[in-house]
Parts: structure tokens; C-alpha cells; sequence
């Protein structure tokens, strides 16, 4: 079967619970694909590279056949597809055919590990489950991806508390929807594209996750006025000059869609809820790129927005039409699309494109006008340790600590420092004093910080028994400072420890062990 086009009609999940018994019997798994093919061969998947997986396939297990069947789209015979799968009802139901004597896949099925141990299984389109949007090389309209790294970079920045609804907007083959299924009574999903909800509905089926609410529509439109306590998107944000490829391209000109998405989802929001997105949007001549996203931020919400990776217009363009195939098709079309991807954004003065996560929090203090927001934007290209669900929820629980209390109250408070923080002496060898003291995270957002000798002090007796201002008196004594001068100003370093997650207020303590930061 052609991986160029798309299947006439999808499966069906009538026996999916079936189907999904058999693959696990096979132990067609995340850690079974892993046990049989090797790191190197399963990396090189995660590369759109199938060679060593198909001569790691060359036996006739049912873990084998499926591999080659579901994730390599190669043919096998009918006997070996009977052994390893219900074959009668995969055919009935629409996922595999029959084609010279031999059984095809009609979709892919790609074992998904989640977060603690489950099985699950993402069912995409041919040819899409492996490499995601790092060059699929598909321009047919509708098509529905798999796993991408997109994709698992959102689960993991997720905020996965117990909540009574959850909004996944633009769910593609459903991977949101599946892990917000886990913590969330009420999941609904919608797309524009309505295959994409055929395929979230097999994903979750052959997952054995419970159904989700699918509608189908734009952004906000097919929920009408409801509100959520999550909400989630991965869309569409490619910046580009159309709206040519429904999986990646929004339509609106420049970041116009990512900016009205976010902008919109304050109003969708319960008290406390949060929205998490992924992101791109433009770096424009005159403007500073925080101030662009600053101005996106809804009214009535704190914001926490991280910019990962800044690429210069060639390169982003170069990226996106190698993700379609272009550059493999006629030069002079290429660099014709080369030409107009560089008109679109010289016209907008873009001289970069910036890519990240937005997550914004509602906060009815906010809304009412009792607190200020709190809106962090940063720049963090650095290396981080996922999950970061839990870290996005701690940096909001201490930005509500760090509004409720002043100076005063700051330094009458206890803190405790924070799990796999290591302290780190810089300076020549040999000599009596370090130059300088750092202070490191080692997960999370895994960052360091510059502190002087009373800082380091500080954090390296604060294990909650003695309150702030206490601990700075000893210091004082110690080194023979004034204790008055030294509380006076301390408080601001303190908050910085304190915002970026080396201290946890004595409050906060219990929250922040219960989420695992």
C-alpha cells in the first residue's frame, strides 16, 4: 500500500479491545520493541530510519510480524499475520487488507509507553508514526501524525493534577486526549480536521483508555462557552505563507493564530486552571520578542512562558519545507517556495522565529484587580529533565507565596533547600577562597545561580527548623556583620532562590512533595 495517499476509510474500534489483547500478548510494547530491536535500531526509528529495524524483523515471532506489519508498513503473509493477530475481525474492522496474497497494514500502530508503566498504543496515518514532523515528506491534505518529539514535549511540561474537565484543542491522533484521560473525569477533544477524531477515537480504544468527547471545529468554536479546568494544544503553528498543510499550518498570517489561542483561552478557564501550549512566534524588527508575547497574555491569568530555541528565517524555512518534501522534488519549485516563505516574512519584518512553551494559570485575584499577574518570560535553550508537570505547578504555587509576603514576612518564614540542589566553588586551585559560589538543580529546569558567601550560607542551613531571619542573625555574628544591615538586604536573594525553586517555603513543602518536584 502506497504511503503517499490516504486510506479511503479508517478502521473501525469494534474489537479493538480484541486487537489490543493480541498485542500484548506479543509484547508489541514500548519495552518490547526495545528488547528486540536494540538502542540502535530503535533510535534509528525515532529517525524515520527503518533498515535496522526491518533486519532486526527477520524472524517469524508474532512480536516480529507486527513490527513489520504496523510500524515498517511491509507486507507479510497471511498465515504469519493469523499468528500474531484476531486476523478475521483486524480485517473486518478496517486495520489491516489483503493485497496479492499478503496482509497490509491500513494505519500505523505505535507502542507509547505512559508516564507510569502503561501500555498504550498511537494510531496514526501511514508512514507518520515514527519522526513526527522532523521530515515526514507528506503534502496530503488531512494527514494525522503519530508521536513526534512536539508532542511528548507537551505531555511532559503537563500539569497532571486530578481534575474534573480537560480541553485537548487540535488533538491530531489523540495524545493528549490519552494522557489527560488518566487524571481528568471529563476529557474532550476537537480538530478541524475530522479524521484526526476517528484517529484520536482508535488511539484511546486500542490504549483501553475511556472515551473522549470529540467535536469538530476551530480553536475555540466547538466548545461553545464551556470552561476547563486544563487545557492543552499542540497546533498548527507553523509559520508559514498559507495554510497548505492542515497538521502544522494555521492559516492566519505570521503568529497570528498561536496569539489568539492563548488569547482566548483565559475566558475557557476555571479558577486555578491552567492552558499549556506549544508555540512559535515571530521575531519582528523594532520589537522585543517578550513584549510581543507579553501582550498575548489574557486578562485575568498569571503566565509562565519559556522560549526554547530562536532559529533565523532561512533555517525555519529550511526546516518546514524539508518536513514536506520539497526540497526532494523540482529545484526551481523548491526555490520558488524558498522565495515565497522569504517574501511572507520580510513583508512582516520577521528576522527570526522563536519556538517554546506557554503555560498561562486564571487566577481570580487577578481578575478581580487584588493581585498583580505575575507573567515570567524567559529564555531557556538549556538542557531540562521531563516531567515538568510538576515544576510548572510549583513555579505557580511560589509565585503566590512571593505576592503574599513582604519583606517581613519573607524573613519570619522557614525554608527548606531543595531536593538535588549541589552547591559548586569556583576559583583558582590553590587558593584560600573560591572566586565565586553556584548554586545547582540538578532536575527540573536543572538551573544554576551565582551566590555570594552569605547566600550559600543561607541555603546550606535551611532545612526548615530555624525561621529566615534567625538564620541571617547567626550569619551576621559569624562574620561580623551588622544583623540589621544583612536583613535588610537579604529579602531580594532570598526571593530569587525562592522564584526560581533552589528554597521551599515552609508552606509550600507538603505541595511541593506531593507533585514530585
Amino acid at each position: 500500500m502506497s504511503t503517499t495517499s490516504l486510506p479511503p476509510r479508517l478502521p473501525v474500534p469494534a474489537h479493538a479491545a480484541r486487537l489490543r489483547e493480541a498485542l500484548l500478548a506479543a509484547d508489541f510494547t514500548a519495552d518490547g520493541l526495545l528488547d528486540l530491536l536494540g538502542a540502535p535500531a530503535y533510535a534509528a526509528l525515532a529517525r524515520s530510519e527503518t533498515v535496522p529495524a526491518l533486519r532486526a524483523t527477520r524472524g517469524d515471532s508474532p512480536l516480529e510480524t507486527l513490527v513489520r506489519l504496523f510500524l515498517l508498513q511491509e507486507p507479510v503473509t497471511a498465515d504469519r499475520a493469523a499468528a500474531a493477530l484476531p486476523l478475521e475481525e483486524a480485517l473486518g474492522d478496517g486495520w489491516v487488507v489483503r493485497e496479492d496474497g499478503t496482509v497490509l497494514a491500513t494505519v500505523d500502530v505505535r507502542p507509547y509507553g505512559g508516564p507510569d508503566g502503561e501500555d498504550w498504543f498511537i494510531v496514526s496515518d501511514l508512514g507518520c508514526a515514527v519522526g513526527g514532523a522532523g521530515g515526514i515528506g507528506r503534502k496530503d491534505e488531512g494527514v494525522v501524525l503519530g508521536v513526534g518529539g512536539a508532542s511528548t514535549t507537551l505531555a511532559g511540561i503537563t500539569v497532571r493534577t486530578p481534575v474534573s474537565s480537560a480541553l485537548d484543542l487540535g488533538t491530531g491522533s489523540g495524545i493528549q486526549a490519552l494522557h489527560a484521560a488518566q487524571h481528568a473525569t471529563r476529557v474532550t477533544a476537537t480538530d478541524l480536521n475530522p479524521r484526526a477524531l476517528d484517529f484520536t477515537r482508535l488511539t484511546l480504544a486500542l490504549s483501553g483508555a475511556r472515551e473522549a468527547e470529540l467535536r469538530t471545529g476551530s480553536l475555540f468554536e466547538p466548545v461553545d462557552g464551556d470552561t476547563y479546568d486544563l487545557i492543552v494544544s499542540n497546533p498548527p503553528f507553523v509559520i508559514s505563507p498559507g495554510a497548505g498543510l492542515t497538521y502544522r499550518d494555521g492559516g492566519m498570517s505570521g503568529d497570528d493564530l498561536c496569539r489568539t489561542l492563548v488569547q482566548q483561552a483565559g475566558e475557557r478557564l476555571n479558577d486555578g486552571g491552567y492552558a499549556q501550549f506549544l508555540a512559535n512566534w515571530q521575531h519582528v524588527e523594532g520589537e522585543e520578542w517578550q513584549e510581543r508575547l507579553r501582550s498575548w497574555v489574557p486578562r485575568g491569568c498569571d503566565a509562565w512562558i519559556v522560549q526554547r530555541e530562536v532559529q533565523d528565517i532561512t533555517q525555519y524555512t529550511e526546516l518546514w519545507l524539508r518536513d514536506s518534501g520539497d526540497h526532494r522534488g523540482d529545484p526551481a519549485a523548491y526555490r520558488a517556495a524558498y522565495d515565497r516563505w522569504l517574501d511572507e516574512f520580510e513583508a512582516g519584518k520577521t528576522r527570526a522565529v522563536g519556538f517554546g512553551w506557554i503555560t498561562i494559570r486564571r487566577n481570580e485575584a487577578v481578575a478581580s484587580g487584588a493581585v498583580e499577574p505575575s507573567i515570567v518570560i524567559e529564555e531557556w535553550p538549556h538542557p531540562v529533565e521531563q516531567p515538568l508537570g510538576p515544576t510548572v505547578r510549583a513555579h505557580f504555587e511560589r509565585q503566590d507565596y512571593l505576592r503574599g509576603h513582604d519583606d517581613a514576612a519573607l524573613l519570619a518564614d522557614r525554608f527548606t533547600l531543595a531536593p538535588e540542589v549541589v552547591q559548586e566553588q569556583v576559583g583558582l586551585p590553590g587558593a584560600e577562597d573560591p572566586e565565586h559560589v553556584v548554586l545547582r538543580q540538578n532536575r527540573g529546569m536543572r538551573r544554576a545561580t551565582k551566590v555570594d558567601h552569605v547566600g550559600a550560607g543561607f541555603a546550606g542551613v535551611c532545612d526548615g527548623t530555624l525561621s529566615a531571619g534567625r538564620i541571617l542573625d547567626a550569619i551576621g555574628q559569624l562574620m561580623g556583620e551588622d544583623p540589621v544591615m544583612l536583613r535588610d538586604r537579604t529579602p531580594q536573594a532570598i526571593r530569587l532562590l525562592v522564584e526560581e525553586g533552589f528554597l521551599i517555603p515552609d508552606s509550600l513543602l507538603s505541595v511541593t512533595e506531593g507533585s514530585g518536584a
